[in-house]
């Protein structure tokens, strides 16, 4: 009788899983391997379940990734390629300035964009499905980061916020 119950709340679990899966990706929200767990041990516990009886393992994911035809697929192809002879070049060029200064006197700083607010551009689907996403968030922050040469000196990272600019 126990094992007929524990089976019972098992196929619960799973297609609850399996339900609110498809719920979302219906949305378009991206689902990652973590947010499923997340979610499993969430129904789970819904379910009496403990952290020590249910765990929502890497093995557990991958099982039921197998199960439902569930593959992790990007969401937008986009890519930008180097041109490799422009790179070679440079490491030259740069390695023959930098000779005579100390490697700890020597700094690299960049600046990057942190979209805060972006969906992520992966996402766990079915396997015959499309992978579209929707708008992205264009909200950001601009980030200015820099080291030393030899990763012993980080500067504070510096943070710019959007601003309104008049002419």
């Amino acid at each position: 009788m126990q094992r007929k119950c524990r089976q019972n709340h098992t196929l619960k679990m799973v297609w609850s899983q399996g339900m609110w899966f498809t719920q979302q990706r219906a949305k378009q929200i991206p689902i990652s391997g973590p947010i499923l767990q997340e979610k499993a041990r969430q129904v789970a516990e819904e379910l009496g379940y403990t952290l020590e009886t249910f765990k929502a393992s890497n093995s557990w994911l991958e099982k039921f990734r197998n199960r439902h035809a569930i593959s992790f697929r990007t969401i937008n192809g986009e890519s930008a390629s180097v041109d490799n002879s422009t790179v070679e070049e440079w490491s030259q060029r740069l390695s023959t300035i930098l000779d005579g200064f100390n490697e700890n006197d020597v700094f690299n700083a960049d600046e990057t964009g942190l979209f805060y607010r972006a969906r992520p551009d992966r996402s766990l689907v079915l396997s015959k499905e499309e992978c579209k996403g929707g708008k992205k968030s264009k909200e950001r922050l601009t980030v200015l980061l820099c080291s030393n040469l030899t990763g012993t000196e980080k500067l504070k990272p510096v943070v710019i916020d959007n601003s309104i600019f008049i002419d």
